[in-house]
């Protein structure tokens, strides 16, 4: 019954701005806008004017005029959520804003839920689960990879590649069923090798999607990068330097950093969640030692080292440590103060290390784009939007598709053994069903609850 009700949001920030939204859906929602809006020509009712249409007038309550406004109707099934639409584009201010969502409230609506509008276009069948949570994925993308993957999901390339499995699921799952039905007309023999076939392709399809998720996360969350190097190497000024803030404190002191400093930039498309450690070396000062450890433990859970190097001093005990440590991590030597007099060239410390070396000045802020664009290329980021790809970036989608690939797994199995042609049947149903919950074909309401809470109140 509480889909039933007509809700309302502002759909802006709540800030002074130019415009605000006051977003109304639901049966009731033309005549809670007509009960309110004034048009400058006498007589004129939203609710008979054409859809996606707008209109010049003044939200009005108890004969006082709220604001001049410019309103726009979209009537169902033509709309974002399936239903009759309104939306109230008011003055920006913060003030008027509330005035005007409070005269919709006291017209009749109700003040809507986090992420209740996107939930009804998904309940009335405009959208599926995996668009929807395209949509929140776009609100909060911190990059253009992220923007770019999440727009694939929504316009459906992600849907549209789960109904197909489905499909084929489904049709050899049904011809199997017909066939034990009716054994005097439809025959299974040498069905077995057709169908392994089916399923080995089902499976490596299945595999790639579940295998993106490592790229998917760092699109969404951004690549963990780890600064490391020993003392006075230059790490926190390559972090302002990144950053453009002075964000770390930077002294010509061994040991000026003694806890790591977090801080998340995006350059070139790519949001890097950077830490700063304390620089690596033997110490007997037991909070720098705490630091040090500090570092050994952030580097053990990076998505990406970057080793930085001083240019202007020879590669000691302390560099050959961290060299063993990172040398089976997706890892990028900077050779930093190239600026100054070189000791040390990037082909030594590339035949040294075994990993790409970059010369770059964090100082004078020179070679940054040339590694920051290798990162992309070691994380596949400059393909995203250029083909049909998808990237999954969602743990509950991963999850489900694990679930479809083990049920699949267990029909090759069964194939395999020789076992009656229902066992197949049963597991490929538990495939097809786990594929289903990703698009929201078998979803229950706790689930939808907890995925749409994360939205803001107008979306």
């Amino acid at each position: 019954m509480r889909n039933k009700d007509t809700i309302c949001a502002i759909a802006t920030g709540v800030t002074n701005a130019g415009i605000s939204i006051i977003r109304i859906s639901g049966e009731n929602a033309f005549s809670i806008a007509d009960k309110l809006y004034v048009s400058k020509k006498p007589g004129k009712t939203l609710s008979s004017q054409k859809s996606h249409t707008m209109h010049y007038g003044y939200i009005v309550k108890n004969g006082e005029t709220i604001d001049e406004v410019l309103v726009s109707i979209m009537k169902k099934p033509n709309s974002y959520t399936a239903e009759d639409v309104v939306e109230i584009n008011c003055h920006g201010g913060v003030i008027v804003t509330r005035q005007v969502l409070d005269a919709v409230i006291s017209a009749g609506a109700r003040l809507a839920e986090p992420g209740e509008f996107t939930k009804r276009a998904f309940l009335n069948g405009r959208i599926d689960l995996s668009q929807a949570e395209a949509v929140i994925d776009i609100i909060n993308a911190e990059n253009t990879s992220a923007v770019k993957n999440s727009v694939g999901q929504l316009t459906g390339r992600l849907k549209n590649r789960i109904v197909s499995l489905r499909d084929r699921i489904m049709h050899d799952t049904a011809f199997i069923e017909a066939a034990l039905d009716d054994p005097e007309h439809i025959s299974l023999d040498g069905f077995s090798e057709e169908l392994l076939k089916n399923t080995n392709e089902e499976l490596k399809e299945i595999k790639s999607l579940i295998q993106s998720f490592s790229t998917g996360r760092v699109i969404k969350e951004g690549i963990k990068t780890v600064i490391v190097g020993k003392p006075n190497v230059g790490k926190s000024t390559l972090l302002n330097a990144l950053s453009g803030t002075e964000r770390a404190i930077v002294t010509d002191i061994p040991g000026t950093t003694r806890d790591t400093l977090e801080e998340t930039v995006t350059i070139d498309g790519v949001t890097l969640r950077i830490v700063d450690t304390a620089g690596i070396r033997d110490t007997d000062d037991t909070v720098e030692k705490i630091g040090v450890d500090k570092a050994l433990s952030e580097t053990d859970s990076a998505d990406l080292v970057l080793f930085v190097c001083d240019a202007s001093r020879a590669l000691d005990e302390n560099d050959r440590r961290i060299i063993d440590i990172i040398k089976d991590k997706r890892s990028l030597v900077l050779l930093n103060k190239s600026d100054l007099q070189n000791v040390l060239s990037s082909d030594e410390l590339e035949k040294e290390t075994g990993i790409s070396v970059f010369a770059v000045s964090a100082l004078e802020e020179t070679g940054i784009h040339e590694f920051t664009q290798k990162i992309k290329d070691m994380f596949s980021l400059g393909e995203i939007g250029n083909g049909e790809m998808t990237y999954i970036t969602n743990a509950r989608q991963r999850q489900l598709l694990s679930d479809a690939a083990d049920s699949l797994e267990e029909v090759k199995k069964s194939i395999e053994n020789e076992m009656p042609e229902d066992f197949f049947s049963i597991d490929m149903l538990d495939a097809y069903g786990a594929l289903g919950r990703i698009i929201g074909e078998e979803t229950d309401d706790d689930l939808a609850d907890r995925i749409f809470k994360d939205f803001c109140m107008g979306k």
